[in-house]
């Protein structure tokens, strides 16, 4: 291997993107571990009993990474940016599909604490938390990122500004913003369904 992990990485990811399909192997067993932990850090704040495991949970969003098609690859901070995506889309389909199991599964408040590492006990908890980070990326498409792999793909705040390319400043204060930006918006969906 020539480089940097962090520069082999890039390096598969570009060949990947150009149709190189052995590229994708050696991405995948380069990258396996990180997406694992990522996965991890995920399915920890699942209810228990949640019927997704975090191989599982790691294998559907693989697959959905090599079904999105030819993608232009930036860099790895692109690939773990889209691979926390991919992870919470399977678990947002996941709640929505179990909560239409259970009548509807009525939406209720998620309480966010100072750190926004909350366990999300509920299928409706995610999805309302989907929901308002999907209006935050609409509004600000960085802080979305951010929470994103801050909360999704467990990332620090270190790893996250250098993912981002930004300092470890801007990933504080993004990440501030943030969870009062999804608070307010979450306590509004609630609000508007109450009535």
């Amino acid at each position: 291997m020539t480089g940097s992990p962090a520069s082999e990485v890039s390096r598969l990811l570009r060949c990947w993107g150009e149709g190189d399909k052995s590229a994708l192997d050696k991405l995948i067993s380069l990258v396996y571990e990180e997406l694992r932990r990522m996965a991890h850090h995920q399915m920890v704040r699942e209810r228990a009993g949640h019927t997704l495991q975090t191989t599982a949970l790691v294998h559907e969003a693989y697959l959905r990474l090599i079904g999105a098609g030819k993608v232009s690859w930036n860099d790895r901070a692109h690939f773990y940016a889209l691979s926390a995506r991919m992870m919470r889309r399977v678990l947002v389909d996941h709640a929505r599909g179990h909560g239409r199991a259970k009548r509807g599964g009525r939406i209720k408040r998620l309480s966010l604490e100072e750190s926004l590492a909350v366990p999300v006990g509920r299928d409706s908890d995610i999805v309302e938390l989907d929901d308002a980070l999907n209006s935050l990326a609409a509004a600000d498409a960085r802080k979305a990122k951010t929470v994103e792999l801050r909360f999704f793909g467990g990332f620090s705040v270190e790893e996250t500004a250098k993912v981002l390319d930004v300092s470890v400043r801007t990933v504080l204060n993004d990440w501030k913003f943030a969870k009062v930006w999804l608070l307010r918006e979450m306590q509004r969906k609630c609000e508007e369904n109450e009535s």
